[in-house]
């Protein structure tokens, strides 16, 4: 689900009328349809349900190169704006993955438990290395998917006219994790899948803009999440260390 809504964010016994895809009469509804007003209501408040359950945990997926794949995953404060995951890069050529932490808020980033790294970052009586994440509109793609993850989530509703006449559209119905979910596309190729139990978002996937891939984030057991941001003790700035920031690409 996008920061904005402009940009965004029988089955079942006809008992989820707006988010099932069935009508009174069971007729059968094609996907690319417009969507209904009681569907353009629930994906208004879909970030703000997000905020209102107070988090959950995530699995971001961005497949950025032929055989590389780089996955975060853990779990997002969405009332305080922070997290925590464990960022993966996979490759296809028989290279071990990369893996790290991830520590972010809207502010900052934190990388940890890096192979080769942490041995210096203990020597300076540090556990991460930490540096500013970067402002919107920047390349840098785990700074992309730590603001994807956070803009999940607002305090208010969207306004429900902006998915009526905003070519919002209905696609259909999947199974996300097992659970049975209504898929709505936005114009510009963002998808979101909204829980037909509980009209919660499970899945949001967006095309990135110059880029040939898309970013899918996931999320499940929404809830209360406390995330622990190192205090400034335990982390080195890096900028003031760029040997190690160049070590890691961070």
């Amino acid at each position: 689900m996008p920061p904005r809504a402009r940009t965004i964010p029988g089955a079942l016994a006809c008992v989820l009328l707006a988010l099932a895809g069935c009508t009174a009469d069971a007729a059968v509804r094609e996907p690319g349809s417009a969507v209904t007003e009681d569907e353009a209501e629930t994906l208004a408040r879909l970030l703000q349900r997000n905020h209102q359950r107070g988090g959950a945990d995530f699995v971001v997926t961005a497949p950025y190169g032929p055989d590389v794949v780089l996955t975060l995953t853990g779990a997002v404060d969405f009332r305080r704006s922070q997290g925590r995951g464990e960022l993966v890069t996979s490759y296809g050529d028989g290279r071990p993955d990369d893996t790290a932490t991830l520590l972010f808020s809207t502010e900052s980033l934190w990388i940890g438990d890096v192979p080769g790294l942490a041995e210096e970052l203990d020597d300076a009586g540090a556990g991460y290395l930490r540096r500013p994440l970067a402002a919107q509109g920047r390349a840098d793609l785990v700074d992309v998917l730590v603001r994807v993850v956070l803009d999940l989530s607002r305090a208010r509703a969207d306004d429900p006219r902006a998915f009526r006449d905003g070519d919002w559209t209905w696609e259909g119905q999947r199974s996300i994790d097992s659970r049975l979910s209504a898929v709505f596309a936005a114009e510009g190729g963002a998808t979101v899948a909204v829980d037909a139990a509980d009209d919660l978002l499970r899945q949001y996937a967006t095309p990135l803009p110059g880029q040939p891939f898309e970013v899918t984030v996931t999320l499940a057991g929404h809830g209360p999440v406390s995330v622990d941001l190192p205090a400034a003790a335990e982390s080195l700035d890096a900028a003031e260390h760029p040997e190690l920031a160049s070590a890691v690409r961070f």
